[in-house]
């Protein structure tokens, strides 16, 4: 075994030990030092970048090691930025986006055209490919943006889905100049481009999607599902490569194509954040520090010339692009600058195409120099750009967005302060407890992180096995909750009757919401019948929610919502449809209503101050909700507003349920909530939701609890 002699250590080093600590040194102390100074972190690791690298003290080489984790942290930020984006939000604003992209496109666009012609005298295909380096942009504090809580404000949502196109766009414009300096512009030329476009839009959107929920419904192992991520993700990359379109798109599309089957509350997006954060994104920001080479800006004036150039196109094209964006949608300075701040920095698609640039030699001189598309003075100022750029982006973006941030949690603390949420799961069989743990991480609040109970009521004697089958399931439940960042307290309760003993723990813990899970091949038995109306209903002040889970939760593509006459006049209704809401803005998925005019206008009313993908059906009768349950296909879900006999919304068709559930929907997955009886509302304001108050009101309140 060769030991590492550190007295013939040559430089830059070589030993992968050595190398591999330095790196991690290097993503540890980035922000312990610089977050102290308020300096992003983001910004410390470029810097570390330039300082190791072949152009500093050249302690490390940017060697295929660097390029290779480097290119999957980039693939990994446009990964992210497709699959945390709100679908919901992105298509009720796409024209906001399309507009954005625009502006964001064309004025950095133009002014690279007039920097180049008038001024810098470039030919006319340099020109274009110099002006669209100005366009495209890197969401390289995206994470920043994440970490911040203010992924989903309409600003970022806006940003990212116009980042897509306005990258796109300047990639289309390389692939035609480089085209055209070949000679190959032509019918063919377009045709080609634009089918082999179409084609890699059509398999990652619409095939990789029907991949994932296969593959997710059949592969319950964790470590396989986060590769099969990975997979995708490089995938897809390559795909666009195919296609003749950077590899960065196709890592954005994949971050689409997957975003309703990885929800955002559970374990797989924490293990899918939590590696790129760690590894993957600081590696990249370290990859793009060592390319930085400060001392050519002290050889020629003529760089810094066209550096300067470079950066008042660049940096100033995408402040009046925002500026024009926050002008036009009325969003208020700090999201502005927000935009800007994450529109600012050029990294990924600018870099491609300079090099792109560089590499091609149009003609020689005389004297036998190569003359390149793209000279080494603007292969020099786009470093600088680089730099510069992320610079700019980090602190604004880290200003900005914290007081965006700041901002939102005075909006949430002036809303109306109802009672905590506890949420309690009765765990008494294996199989089910996954499936009701990823449930309950879609129905919670975002903000409840530690108000999860799992209970286990052994209602045998005492002895050796009945204890460790409890504390097994248990276990279970709390481990499936860390790994989506969730504390979940493991409760055991001795009691002869297991019902009682669950109402108890009801009653300790101030339990809000009651998740029952039925077991597997039973279904809704007489027997779990009797306990549910003459035992777990009696509890006045919860929602008792009733769960079948025929396959993972993550892989349903929508849900049918069955509501009753008269559901918005019982006190619970308004937080049996935060539940409801909850699934569709952590999962994705699309709510179908079934409800009378009454309710339907209601949803409506609430849908104007929370974005989730829903459709509404204004139906008569309770047999056409029921015909509409009765057509779901495999990967659709069934919720129903119960009510037991005695509440005002009860209709004599709920009796059937349970067989009709049994007998057409075994196969599916359905959830039955039943509404508290005593609300929130009334505990903390002393008033009622009387069925006579103006709806107007309603929606206000209803506003106020949804944000």
């Amino acid at each position: 075994m060769q030991l590492l002699n550190i007295q013939n250590l040559t430089l830059p080093i070589e030993d992968p030990v050595l190398k591999f600590l330095l790196e991690l040194i290097i993503i540890l102390s980035a922000p312990l030092l610089l977050n102290k100074i308020k300096v992003p972190h983001l910004l410390g690791l470029i810097i570390a970048g330039a300082v190791v690298g072949p152009n500093g003290f050249n302690l490390l080489a940017r060697d295929s090691s660097v390029v290779v984790t480097g290119t999957t942290g980039l693939l990994y930020i446009m990964f992210l930025a497709g699959l945390e984006i709100d679908m919901g939000d992105f298509k009720k604003n796409k024209w906001k986006s399309i507009t954005f992209s625009a502006y964001t496109f064309a004025i950095p666009f133009a002014l690279g055209l007039i920097a180049g012609f008038y001024i810098l005298d470039f030919p006319p295909l340099t020109t274009f490919l110099f002006a669209s380096l100005f366009s495209s942009h890197t969401l390289i504090v995206y994470p920043l943006v994440s970490k911040l809580g203010i992924s989903k404000n309409l600003s970022v949502n806006v940003t990212v889905g116009g980042t897509m196109i306005t990258d796109v766009l300047s990639l289309l414009v390389l692939a035609v100049v480089v085209g055209m300096t070949q000679g190959e512009v032509g019918t063919a030329f377009w045709f080609q481009l634009v089918t082999s476009m179409l084609v890699f839009s059509l398999i990652v959107l619409m095939v990789f999607p029907i991949i994932g929920r296969w593959f997710f419904k059949n592969v319950d192992d964790k470590i396989s599902q986060y590769i099969f991520v990975l997979v995708m993700i490089y995938l897809a990359a390559l795909l666009a490569e195919l296609a003749g379109i950077e590899a960065i798109i196709g890592a954005f599309f994949a971050g689409l194509a997957l975003n309703r089957l990885i929800p955002h509350t559970s374990s797989l997006m924490n293990r899918v954040e939590f590696v790129g954060n760690a590894i993957f994104i600081p590696f990249f920001l370290i990859s793009v520090g060592m390319l930085i080479d400060v001392t050519v800006f002290f050889k020629s004036w003529e760089t810094i010339f066209v550096a300067v150039i470079m950066l008042i196109a660049s940096i100033g094209g995408k402040y009046l692009a925002a500026v024009a964006t926050q002008k036009t949608f009325r969003f208020t300075k700090d999201e502005g600058l927000l935009i800007f701040g994450m529109s600012a920095a050029s990294a990924a698609a600018t870099l491609a195409s300079v090099m792109v640039g560089y590499n091609i030699i149009i003609t020689e001189t005389a004297a036998g120099e190569p003359v390149r598309l793209l000279n080494e003075h603007v292969l020099n100022g786009s470093i600088l750009l680089i730099l510069v750029s992320c610079t700019i982006s980090s602190f604004i973006s880290m200003a900005s967005g914290e007081r965006i941030a700041l901002a939102e949690q005075e909006d949430t603390a002036s809303g109306i302060n109802h009672e905590q949420e506890n949420i309690l799961l009765a765990v008494n069989h294996e199989a089910t407890v996954e499936k009701m743990v990823n449930l309950s991480l879609l129905l919670k609040a975002a903000d409840n992180k530690d108000h999860l109970f799992a209970l286990n009521v052994i209602n045998e004697d005492k002895n050796e096995s009945s204890v460790k089958n409890a504390e097994k399931i248990l276990h279970q439940a709390v481990q499936t909750g860390a790994s989506a960042d969730v504390v979940i307290r493991p409760l055991t309760r001795y009691d002869n009757d297991v019902v009682g003993g669950v109402i108890n723990v009801v009653k300790e813990q101030k339990v809000t919401d009651l998740i029952i899970g039925l077991e597997e091949g039973k279904g809704l038995s007489a027997s779990f019948i009797e306990n549910l109306y003459n035992g777990y209903l009696q509890s006045e002040n919860i929602n008792v929610l009733v769960y079948h889970a025929a396959q993972p939760v993550a892989t349903v593509k929508d849900y049918a919502v069955l509501i009753p006459v008269n559901a918005e006049k019982e006190a619970g209704f308004f937080h049996a449809v935060l539940r409801i809401w909850n699934i569709a803005r952590n999962s994705g998925a699309v709510m179908h209503f079934y409800a009378d005019a009454t309710v339907t206008d209601l949803l409506r009313r609430v849908l104007k101050k929370s974005n989730i993908e829903a459709e509404f059906n204004i139906i008569k009768s309770w047999s056409e909700a029921q015909q509409a349950a009765a057509k779901l296909s495999a990967d659709q879900a069934l919720v129903v507003l119960m009510a037991k006999r005695g509440m005002v919304s009860y209709i004599p068709q709920m009796r059937f349920i349970p067989d009709f559930l049994n007998q057409q929907l075994d196969q599916n997955n359905y959830l039955l909530i039943y509404p508290f009886l005593e609300s929130p509302l009334e505990t903390h304001e002393k008033r009622s939701i009387s069925s006579h108050r103006d709806f107007a009101e309603i929606g206000e309140i209803i506003g106020k609890i949804f944000k």
